[in-house]
Order: structure tokens, then C-alpha cells, then sequence
């Protein structure tokens, strides 16, 4: 590793990824980096990790590719299903029923942050056609740093294996199967905006009722995930929820969200009104 890849050029690359981005690289996975940096030399004909270097600071776009070369895109149909236990017994009751008593528009807002290929904000979708009153509407603002997960996800295309979690009911109703593939109805996918976006700055939303971004934070370090939390802070709205992985905490962490404990899962809330 020392020929390719000294402590030198791993700390500037370790320095730009966490400027860019956010996501913190520790000698823990450092090998992690080193493979995937050596895929994009490949790629590119490049013959050192300091030529590659020079390129990524003259050219935005490989940045952008490079930063979705080293991102874990791991994700599964209804996962953990104790948070959509909450979403559906406690989430969406409470969401529908302060919009009442205020006389808000029959209107949600959703973001899955950090969507992966899909499956989080499809889920979602699926369950907010269930549970929600008929008329009511909603929109799911989905992101990631990956284009190439945002193009899958947009695509909607999944293997048998991939959709194995999901209820036969909701994989009869939601999916059109095709030989081995099944691929979610355009009736499904108009709810959602699929975005790519980078969590180390502010996405613009606002009023957003609902965040899941779950298994995400446990990528940036202590600076970064207060800054992310920040940034969702200030797209929701004053009475919101969100969601976190089961293996992340607010705990330590100055902010002004709720803990909120459940029946079925913890959760965090903006509680304004």
C-alpha cells in the first residue's frame, strides 16, 4: 500500500472527500478507498493517485463520480420493520390528524435521504397509498449522492431476490412482473422525485412533513452529522418526524428534536406547534 498509496496522498484524499462531502475515511477503511481508487485509475488510463487527484480538482463532474464510487449503497424493501410499524400506527395518524385540526391543506411531504436504489421511498409510497385517507395526497422527495443509484431507483426495475420482503398484496397491486423482474407501476411512481443531492448542504426543501434518513450518519463523523441534522431541521416543518437508522443516536448531540419513543420504535419529532 505504501508504493500506491502513502499517508500522505490518503490524508489529501481523505481531506477533499470530507470537504465534498461529508463522509469521514478512517485507517479503518482505508482499504476500502484504495480499491475503489484503483477502479477509477483503471477506468481513466491514469497511472498514480496524485495524477487522479489533480484531475478530481479541475473536474467537478469526476468528483461527483468518484464521490459515487466510494458511497455503500446497501438497502432492502421494508427494512426494519418496527420503524414502518411507527410510520403507519403513529407517523401518519398524527401527521393527518394536526393538518386537520389546523386546517392545512390534505397534503404530505416526504424525504428519503440518502435513497440508495429505491426501495426506502418506493416502501413508502406503498404504505402511504394504504394508510393514508383517500383524500389526501403526498409527494416523496428522494436523493442521493449515487447518480448511478438515482438511475436504478428511477428505472424501478428489481430482481425476485430483491423483492422478497414485500407483501404479496403489495407486490400484486404495486409491481408489473416480467419474467424474473418486476417493476413498480407508474401509478406509484408519480408520487416520488427521485434528486441527487449532497447532505452536506441545504436541499432547498422546506415544509417537509416526514425525513427518513436511516443508516446514513454512521458515514460522517460528529461535525458532519450535526450539520446534516441541522439541514433537516430546517426543511421540515414545525410539527415533523424523523427517522434515523436503529444503530444511530441523536444522543450528545445539541438539537432541538424530540425524542420520541413508541410502541413499536423510536423517533425523533420538530414540535413546534
Amino acid at each position: 500500500m505504501a508504493d500506491f498509496f502513502d499517508n500522505t496522498m490518503f490524508s489529501l484524499y481523505r481531506d477533499y472527500i470530507y470537504e465534498q462531502s461529508g463522509i469521514s475515511f478512517s485507517d479503518s477503511n482505508r482499504s476500502i478507498l484504495e480499491s475503489r481508487l484503483k477502479e477509477r485509475l483503471r477506468q481513466h488510463q491514469i497511472e498514480t493517485p496524485r495524477e487522479y487527484f489533480d484531475m478530481l480538482k479541475k473536474d467537478e463532474g469526476e468528483t461527483r463520480s468518484f464521490l459515487d464510487s466510494i458511497t455503500t449503497n446497501l438497502t432492502r424493501f421494508f427494512r426494519n420493520q418496527a420503524h414502518y410499524d411507527a410510520f403507519i400506527n403513529y407517523v401518519i395518524p398524527d401527521l393527518v390528524e394536526y393538518k386537520r385540526a389546523n386546517g392545512l391543506e390534505k397534503k404530505l411531504v416526504f424525504w428519503s435521504a440518502g435513497c440508495s436504489t429505491g426501495e426506502e421511498p418506493y416502501t413508502n409510497a406503498m404504505v402511504l397509498k394504504e394508510h393514508l385517507p383517500p383524500d389526501y395526497d403526498f409527494t416523496i422527495i428522494a436523493s442521493d449522492l449515487s447518480l448511478k443509484s438515482l438511475m436504478k431507483a428511477q428505472m424501478g426495475t428489481y430482481t425476485a431476490n430483491m423483492v422478497r420482503n414485500v407483501p404479496e398484496k403489495y407486490l400484486n397491486k404495486y409491481f408489473k412482473a416480467s419474467g424474473d423482474s418486476y417493476t413498480v407501476i407508474d401509478d406509484l411512481k408519480k408520487h416520488i422525485r427521485f434528486d441527487y443531492h449532497n447532505l452536506k448542504y441545504d436541499s432547498g426543501q422546506r415544509n417537509v412533513d416526514c425525513v427518513f434518513c436511516r443508516n446514513v450518519l454512521i458515514y460522517f463523523d460528529e461535525a458532519a452529522q450535526k450539520n446534516v441534522v441541522d439541514q433537516f431541521w430546517n426543511v421540515m416543518a414545525d410539527h415533523a418526524y424523523l427517522f434515523i437508522g436503529h444503530s444511530e443516536s441523536l444522543f450528545g448531540m445539541e438539537t432541538s428534536f424530540k425524542f420520541i419513543k413508541t410502541d413499536w420504535a423510536c423517533l425523533y419529532g420538530k414540535m413546534l406547534k
